[in-house]
């Protein structure tokens, strides 16, 4: 049976009109999703969004290392630190009547120092603090000393050392670290805080209560902005007579201590370097 005329030319639309829509599809341009792509993240909201991203990211690298990052010994404070940055931690010990330890403690409570576990700082033990602890000396001030080497214990070294502890074992202070010095210590001013609002400059406190002297030696000394202040409590110490400039008792002029005279720190170390130097020729001439 022949077809008739009117359904081959109905079939021959119908095929130019898929063949129509077919070449529609494949003319459109190649890549269109991935243009897509790209437009969305050149738009401003996106680019926005990463700028604020990288800088919140970036600055929170910069929090941390500036003020939460533990500096466990002096090895690890960069020489731009000094004078800009101070240390916050727990004293664990207390050597001399004019240095300490220090268990850097950033961030302090609001970090989960000393109540949250694994940082009660007061737990540890002394091999766990081992390398752990930097060594500070008090700036500005040279307290009595005691036997070291050889060497008798200066008058008034016991009671200067046991006013430090006192004062600063086992409590957090806060550091302004100036330099490093020979012994591979931190010198800074050391301040704690008191009733709260009120915090007191440890080596201030020692020079008002005559438990040390102003740092004399020629090279090293450090003040901050405070010399006069220091100089000032000095003076006040000696004019009352406290502490190692009060008047030597009746045992200690049976010893030979004369009223009014008092051996500095200074001069005591001045004096017991020069006798362990003839010590050392009087070995060599034997």
């Amino acid at each position: 049976m022949q077809w008739p005329d009117w359904f081959w030319s109905h079939s021959a639309k119908q095929t130019d009109d898929t063949t129509r829509e077919a070449l529609a599809t494949d003319s459109k341009p190649p890549h269109k999703h991935a243009s897509e792509k790209r437009s969305y993240y050149t738009t401003p909201q996106t680019i926005t969004a990463c700028v604020l991203t990288t800088a919140t990211t970036l600055t929170l690298i910069r929090l941390y290392k500036t003020y939460l990052r533990r500096i466990p010994t002096v090895n690890y404070l960069k020489p731009g630190l000094f004078r800009h940055r101070t240390l916050y931690g727990y004293v664990t010990s207390v050597g001399d009547a004019d240095n300490f330890h220090l268990f850097h403690t950033p961030g302090g409570r609001f970090a989960g120092w000393g109540w949250l576990r694994g940082r009660k700082v007061q737990d540890l033990t002394r091999a766990q603090l081992r390398g752990q602890t930097v060594h500070v000396r008090l700036a500005g001030v040279d307290a009595p000393e005691l036997g070291h080497f050889g060497k008798a214990t200066q008058p008034f070294g016991p009671e200067a050392l046991e006013w430090l502890r006192g004062e600063v074992l086992h409590r957090y202070v806060r550091v302004r670290v100036y330099r490093r010095d020979q012994y591979e210590r931190v010198v800074g001013m050391v301040w704690r805080r008191k009733w709260v609002v009120w915090r007191e400059d440890v080596g201030h406190e020692m020079l008002k209560l005559g438990w040390a002297t102003v740092y004399e030696a020629k090279f090293g000394s450090e003040f901050g902005d405070k010399e006069e202040l220091y100089r000032a409590a000095e003076k006040r110490a000696k004019e009352k007579g406290l502490g190692m400039w009060q008047e030597p008792s009746l045992i200690g002029r049976l010893l030979g201590h004369e009223k009014g005279t008092v051996e500095t720190p200074r001069e005591y170390k001045t004096r017991t370097a020069a006798e362990e130097k003839a010590g050392k020729i009087g070995e060599k001439g034997k």
